[in-house]
């Protein structure tokens, strides 16, 4: 919905209208429909905020907002899907409402409420709010991270931010990178963003499910949920469970579908996706609800003409289904190069895959005049979705490790050894420091949850890659990818009624017969066309990365490996990473494999380049 940022200097003295605008220029991009700052009376705190204007897009619902009675300022970014029921008792509470905002029910909520406001909500946001009365700071993220929000803490002041390189590029943050999440980086892309610490040594992470308190220039962090917890009793059939799974899915699709602007989605032809778009076609025949988008017939398809991972067929079958006339957007050869650094830019963080493919068809719906997408994220990582055949070696060795690293942190410890012997023997492992220098893991949020003693393994897995690993990873990239774009992407399968109950489903209502998400399959029966259904095949939403390396890419790879930076070469036995480059480059031996393990040395490498 918006980018947030905020400057308190902890010893008193007033924040420069420069410090804030600028730090708040530095996320525009995320918020194109107008700017917005406060200060407090002393000048010392100072809050900004760029808007994506969604619900109640008029003046109402500007930010940031205070309240009515002038005690708390709020900046926010995100969605709180069920605020009119929220707000329909506040109401009852006498609260009294000035505009048709979200925004301003938050403010209301946290005045009745206070901190247990955060387990009423049912959505994705980030948010500050400041005491004009105690001077103090409170910051909250979401359940499952779906919004971030970024912070760093000195002797001189606390500033906090949507990006981290907003903060990094603020001049108010020391750039320094964190040679130690470099490294980890390198070994695992998936092993950071579930941590508090980041590539940059002075920035850090406000985990998902957490809130932070700035009192007195002291800050102090907690957990306020924890998924485990809130794990519901099941029914004991099948056929109940099911029947369920369809109602709780339903109402979460519908709850998304609430917008004042025109929404869409982005519509790959797998499961998730197809599953989403049937789903807002069925819930508009049954009857739309308060503040529902009656425009919401857009579908986005990435299409990737030759290439292995294109989906076409199956995009415009579930399209037909839902009705709806697909804008496709082709990639080929001739996109490899385009944005590139602007891509890599807007990423912001080491991955395993370039990610043109995702920020090209967010730039598209911008070009259509969409500003939000119901997409399929979290349906993989709550029921299964990676043990496909042909998958890459870095989703095999992430399937193995999670569900023996869950077992104890020596256990992650042993996985890592095992994951770097296999990349040595596959030749794709170039540390620095051989196999007796490993980076440490970081500890993880949620890695330590205890866990029902009648889980199985796969059930476990699920939980550690949903909360601490794949599913963190993928949600900032998707978060920094459409939001370059001023795009905000809504999740129905991570709405936390729907998570609870899957999460505390036997492991057969996930895996069954051959079939990876059973019970939403099972669900979708006669609501979506069967095909697609029962759809073995897995594809991710990646850009065709084997055959860019194999042609368009190559010269910019030689080009970036010939670049001396010392920060890589203290991490980086570089000898062998270019020998390894050039010998697929030269035969095109790219494939998945070889991608997703030298992909991130490339990706760190550019990065070091812009930051060192």
């Amino acid at each position: 919905m918006c980018g947030i940022a905020g400057i308190v200097n902890l010893g008193g003295n007033a924040v420069e209208l420069a410090e804030i605008s600028r730090l708040t220029s530095l996320i525009a991009h995320r918020g194109p429909f107008g700017e917005g700052t406060w200060f407090n009376a002393d000048r010392s705190l100072a809050f900004g905020h760029r808007r994506l204007a969604i619900i109640d897009p008029g003046e109402g619902g500007y930010q940031p907002m205070l309240s009515a009675d002038g005690r708390h300022v709020i900046v926010f970014n995100g969605e709180i899907y069920n605020f009119l029921e929220l707000r329909r008792e506040l109401e009852q509470q006498g609260a009294v409402f000035r505009s048709q905002s979200d925004t301003e029910v938050i403010l209301a909520a946290w005045q009745a409420w206070r901190e247990q406001m955060l387990s009423r909500f049912n959505g994705m946001w980030a948010l500050a709010i400041f005491d004009t009365t105690t001077r103090d700071l409170f910051l909250a993220r979401d359940r499952f991270g779906i919004k971030p929000l970024l912070y760093a803490v000195s002797p001189e002041r606390f500033v906090f931010a949507s990006e981290q390189r907003a903060l990094v590029r603020s001049g108010l943050v020391d750039a320094a990178v964190d040679t130690d999440v470099a490294r980890r980086l390198l070994l695992d892309a998936f092993g950071i963003e579930g941590s508090e610490r980041t590539l940059f040594r002075q920035v850090r992470r406000l985990q998902a499910g957490h809130c932070l308190w700035l009192r007195q220039g002291k800050v102090s962090v907690r957990r306020w949920w924890r998924t485990v917890d809130h794990l519901p009793a099941v029914p004991g059939s099948e056929a109940e469970r099911v029947a369920h799974f369809r109602e709780l899915f339903q109402d979460a699709v519908a709850l998304r579908m609430r917008s004042d602007v025109p929404i869409g989605t982005c519509l790959s032809g797998g499961f998730d996706s197809s599953a989403v778009i049937c789903t807002m076609a069925a819930h508009e025949k049954a009857g739309m609800g308060p503040r529902d988008s009656a425009e919401w017939r857009h579908a986005f398809v990435a299409t990737f003409p030759g290439a292995s991972n294109d989906e076409r067929p199956m995009a415009e079958e579930a399209a037909r289904w839902a009705n709806v006339a697909p804008t496709f957007l082709e990639i080929g050869q001739a996109d490899a190069l385009t944005d590139l650094d602007q891509i890599l830019d807007d990423l912001d963080d080491v991955y395993i895959a370039l990610p043109s493919a995702v920020w090209l068809l967010y730039r598209q719906l911008t070009q259509h005049n969409v500003t939000v997408s119901l997409d399929g994220h979290g349906a993989d990582e709550l029921m299964g979705a990676y043990l496909q055949e042909g998958q890459a070696l870095a989703f095999q060795i992430r399937n193995a490790a999670e569900g023996f690293a869950s077992r104890s942190k020596l256990a992650r410890r042993y996985v890592d050894v095992l994951r770097a012997l296999a990349l040595k023997r596959k030749g794709v492992y170039f540390l620095r420091g051989g196999l007796r220098n490993l980076p440490a893991p970081l500890p993880l949020v949620a890695e330590d949850d205890v866990l029902p003693q009648e889980w199985g393994g796969l059930n476990k897995r699920l939980y550690r890659m949903f909360h601490s690993t794949v599913l963190p990873t993928i949600l900032r990239n998707f978060d920094r990818l459409s939001m370059a774009h001023g795009v905000e992407v809504r999740l129905p399968f991570m709405d936390w009624r729907l998570v609870t109950y899957t999460m505390a489903l036997p492991e057969s209502s996930k895996s069954s017969d051959g079939y990876t998400k059973a019970v939403a399959r099972r669900a979708m029966a006669n609501l979506m066309p069967e095909s697609i259904r029962t759809a073995r095949r897995k594809v991710g939403f990646n850009s065709p990365m084997p055959e860019w390396l194999n042609g368009p890419l190559a010269g910019w790879t030689a080009d970036l490996l010939d670049r001396k930076v010392p920060a890589f070469a203290e991490l980086v036995d570089e000898a062998g990473l270019r020998a390894a480059v050039g010998r697929l480059t030269a035969s095109k031996s790219w494939d998945w494999e070889s991608v997703g393990r030298i992909w991130p040395y490339l990706n760190m490498k550019w990065m070091l380049v812009r930051y060192t």
